[in-house]
C-alpha cells in the first residue's frame, strides 16, 4: 500500500472527483433545507392544509427512498458516471418546473419526480467515491468530507431559503437549477470515463423496484392517514403495505438477478447501520417540520428569524469534517455512533415542554445539540453501511442506505403530522402548541429506539475496535508507514 493511501492523503484528481460529487450532496442538503424554512410560505399561497402541506417535503422524500434501491442496481448495471450525470439533468430540470407550480398536485408531483431523479444520482455517486478511493483511512476521508458537505448544504440551505422566501418562494425552486447546472458542467470535466459495465446474462428487476416502492409509499401514507382517515382505512392501507413487502421478499427469493441481494442482510453491521440511519432521520426531519411550524405559525417568526433561529444545527458542517475523524480514530464507528444517537434522545426531550412563550436561549440546546448528533452519526453510518461490501455491490449498499434514510424521513414526517393534526383539535395557540408537543413525542421515539439498536454495536468487535497507531497517523494528517498487516482501518469497521 502506498504511503499516500496510508495517511489518507488525495491526489489532484481524486480530490476534482470529491469536489463534484460533494457539490451533488451539496445541492441535496440545500434543497431540502430550503424547502423546509419555505413550507408555511408555500401553504399561506396554495392554501394547502397541514397534511397536504407535509406531502410536499414527502413526496421527495418517497421518490428518493422509493427507487433508490433500483438507482443502486442502476449505477452498477449501467455505469456510475452514465446514471449520475443524467438524473442530474433531471433533477435540475424538474426542481425548475417545481417553481412554476400554481397548484398543490403540481408542486407535489415536481417534488416527487425530484426525489427519483435523486434517488438515482446519489447511489452512484457514492460508489463513484466508495470504487474510487481505497478502502481504510482515503475512503474514510473522503467519506466524512462528503457527509460534512451534505451538512454545510442544510446549513446554507437554511439561511439562503430564508432570504429567497423573503423575496418569494419559488426562488427555493430555481437557485438550485442555477447550482445543479454548474455541478453537472463539473462532472462532465472531471467524473472520469469508465468501461461500460457488462451486463451479459443480467437484467433490472423491474417487479422488485415496484413492489418496494409501492410498499414504502403505501406506509408512509397509512401512518399519514392515521390523524384524518380513521383507523380502518389507515390500517387497511399499513396492510397493503406490509402486503407489498411480502411480495418483495418473495420475488427478490426467486429472482435470478434480484434487485436486493437478500445475503447481503446477513452483515450485522450493515443491518444495524440501516435502521439507526432510518429512525436517526424520522426523528431529525420529523423534528424540524414541527419546529419550522411552532416558529412561523404559532410564534409568528419571519422565515429569515426562523432560518437564524435554526443555524445553529450546522454546526454539524464544522464538526463533521473536523471532530468526527478523530473520534472515529479513537473510539471507532460504533461507539461515535452510539454518541451521536444518544445526543439526539438528550436533543429532543429537552424540547417536549416547549412552552408558547420560550425565548430563543430556552431553544438553543437542542439545536445545538442536534446539530451535534448529526455530525456524529452520519458520516460514520456512512462509512459503516458501505464498507467490506464487494466493489459490484456498492450501488446496491448505497442505496440501501439512502433508501433507509429517506423512508426513515418520510415515516417520520408522516408520524409526527399525524399525532399533531390529531392532538390539535382546533386551530387556537392551544390547542396547536397541544399538538406540537404531542408530535414532538415521535422524534424522541424514534431516537430512543435508534439507540437501542446501536447498542447492539458496541458489543460487536467490528464496530469497536481501538484504532491502530497508522489510523491515528492518518487523522492527524501524519505521513506514518503502511501497515504491513491491512490497508483497511479496523476502527473504520
Amino acid at each position: 500500500m502506498s504511503a499516500s493511501i496510508a495517511s489518507g492523503r488525495l491526489s489532484t484528481r481524486k480530490w476534482g472527483i470529491l469536489l463534484v460529487l460533494c457539490g451533488a450532496i451539496f445541492l441535496e442538503g440545500i434543497d431540502v433545507a430550503m424547502l423546509n424554512v419555505a413550507l408555511p410560505s408555500i401553504r399561506a399561497d396554495l392554501g394547502l392544509p397541514t397534511g397536504e402541506l407535509q406531502w410536499v417535503m414527502s413526496a421527495y422524500v418517497l421518490g428518493y427512498g422509493g427507487f433508490m434501491l433500483l438507482g443502486g442496481r442502476a449505477a452498477d448495471l449501467f455505469g456510475r458516471r452514465q446514471m449520475f450525470v443524467f438524473w442530474l439533468t433531471v433533477f435540475l430540470l424538474f426542481s425548475g418546473l417545481g417553481g412554476l407550480a400554481t397548484e398543490g398536485w403540481m408542486l407535489i408531483l415536481a417534488r416527487f419526480i425530484t426525489g427519483v431523479a435523486a434517488a438515482f444520482m446519489t447511489p452512484a455517486g457514492l460508489s463513484i467515491i466508495t470504487t474510487s478511493f481505497a478502502e481504510g483511512p482515503e475512503r474514510n476521508k473522503a467519506l466524512l468530507i462528503y457527509s460534512g458537505t451534505a451538512a454545510g448544504g442544510f446549513t446554507v440551505g437554511l439561511v439562503t431559503g430564508g432570504l429567497l422566501t423573503a423575496v418569494d418562494w419559488r426562488w427555493v425552486f430555481f437557485a438550485p437549477v442555477v447550482l445543479a447546472s454548474l455541478i453537472l458542467v463539473a462532472a462532465l470535466a472531471f467524473v472520469p470515463k469508465s468501461a461500460r459495465p457488462d451486463r451479459t446474462g443480467k437484467r433490472v428487476d423491474a417487479a422488485g423496484a415496484l413492489t418496494v416502492t409501492a410498499a414504502l409509499v403505501l406506509i408512509v401514507l397509512g401512518v399519514e392517514r392515521a390523524a384524518h382517515a380513521g383507523i380502518g382505512a389507515s390500517v387497511g392501507t399499513l396492510l397493503a403495505g406490509l402486503a407489498f413487502v411480502a411480495a418483495f421478499l418473495v420475488i427478490e427469493r426467486r429472482s435470478a438477478e434480484p434487485l436486493v441481494r437478500l445475503g447481503i442482510f446477513r452483515n450485522g453491521a450493515l443491518v444495524r447501520a440501516n435502521l439507526s440511519a432510518m429512525l436517526f432521520a424520522a426523528g431529525f426531519f420529523g423534528f424540524q417540520f414541527l419546529v419550522v411550524l411552532y416558529l412561523q405559525e404559532l410564534r409568528g417568526w419571519s422565515t429569515l428569524q426562523t432560518s437564524f433561529a435554526m443555524l445553529v444545527i450546522g454546526i454539524d458542517a464544522i464538526l463533521s469534517p473536523t471532530l468526527t475523524p478523530r473520534l472515529v480514530n479513537r473510539f471507532g464507528n460504533a461507539k461515535v455512533i452510539f454518541g451521536g444517537l444518544l445526543l439526539a434522545v438528550l436533543s429532543y426531550g429537552l424540547f417536549l415542554p416547549v412552552g408558547a412563550d420560550w425565548t430563543y436561549a430556552m431553544m438553543f440546546p437542542s439545536l445545538l445539540i442536534l446539530g451535534l448528533a448529526f455530525s456524529l452519526a452520519y458520516g460514520p453510518l456512512t462509512i459503516v453501511a458501505t464498507e467490506g461490501i464487494a466493489e459490484e455491490e456498492q450501488g446496491l449498499a448505497g442505496g440501501l442506505l439512502y433508501t433507509a434514510f429517506q423512508f426513515g424521513a418520510a415515516l417520520g414526517l408522516s408520524a409526527a403530522t399525524a399525532v399533531s393534526v390529531a392532538a390539535a383539535d382546533t386551530q387556537t395557540p392551544a390547542a396547536l402548541l397541544d399538538g406540537y408537543r404531542a408530535g414532538l413525542l415521535v422524534p424522541f421515539t424514534a431516537a430512543v429506539l435508534a439507540v437501542a439498536i446501536g447498542a447492539f454495536g458496541l458489543r460487536s468487535r467490528r464496530g469497536g475496535t481501538p484504532p491502530t497507531a497508522q489510523d491515528v497517523a492518518a487523522a492527524e494528517g501524519v505521513n506514518a508507514p503502511a501497515s504491513p498487516i491491512s490497508p483497511a482501518s479496523p476502527a473504520s469497521r
